[in-house]
């Protein structure tokens, strides 16, 4: 296969899966079909199947791994560049506006509870994303330890994998209730927890 044949493949591709992930947030999983999922991508039934010969759970799946990936995307630049107290608050700001703006539709949930959270393709793909969030949040801190704004002593990875896990916290929240409230609060208590041991290590 020639490069420039597996460039169009993987074009055709992303388009099938980006035009998927549209329709899907616009009408639901529930309720979108493939014939809407080729007509926003402009693909025939024939494109659909051969680059997801399994159908639409293996479509789905794909468009979680898309819908994984914005989590992430949509973070940045904010995410990639922790190392000092303004960037965090900047970080924090921009991880409260995505998820009111999502409000309490989350697409990422709603396709694992059509095709399965506990498949093995789904769980991958939301241990990956927590894996490469936590490992963003870790090195933002190790950054702030580099820049003397953090204690040496403190535990990296637990205090990312806690940051984390009261985010995840919030979000389950505010998708109940419609209110943001826990969400900025998880997130200003993992800040300051931050700042209380830079503070700590002033102060010795």
């Amino acid at each position: 296969m020639t490069e420039a044949a597996t460039a169009k493949g993987r074009a055709t591709r992303a388009r099938i899966v980006e035009g998927a992930a549209a329709v899907l947030r616009e009408q639901g999983v529930a309720v979108a079909t493939l014939d809407d999922i080729r007509g926003r991508s402009g693909t025939s039934k024939s494109q659909l199947f051969h680059y997801f010969p399994e159908g639409k759970d293996q479509l789905l799946l794909a468009v979680a791994q898309f819908e994984a990936d914005r989590v992430l995307e949509d973070q940045q630049p904010h995410l990639g560049q922790l190392d000092s107290w303004e960037s965090w608050l900047r970080w924090r700001d921009a991880v409260v506006e995505r998820y009111e703006l999502q409000g309490d539709h989350c697409p990422l949930g709603a396709l694992f509870l059509q095709v399965g959270r506990s498949r093995p393709g789904a769980r991958a793909i939301v241990t990956e994303l927590m894996r490469q969030w936590q490992e963003q949040l870790a090195r933002g801190i190790r950054a702030l330890q580099a820049n003397g704004l953090v204690s040496p002593s403190l535990q990296v990875d637990r205090t990312a994998a806690a940051l984390l896990a009261g985010i995840q916290g919030g979000v389950a929240i505010m998708m109940s209730t419609g209110d943001s409230t826990h969400l900025k609060a998880a997130l200003d208590t993992g800040i300051e927890h931050l700042r209380t041991a830079s503070d700590t290590t002033l102060r010795t």
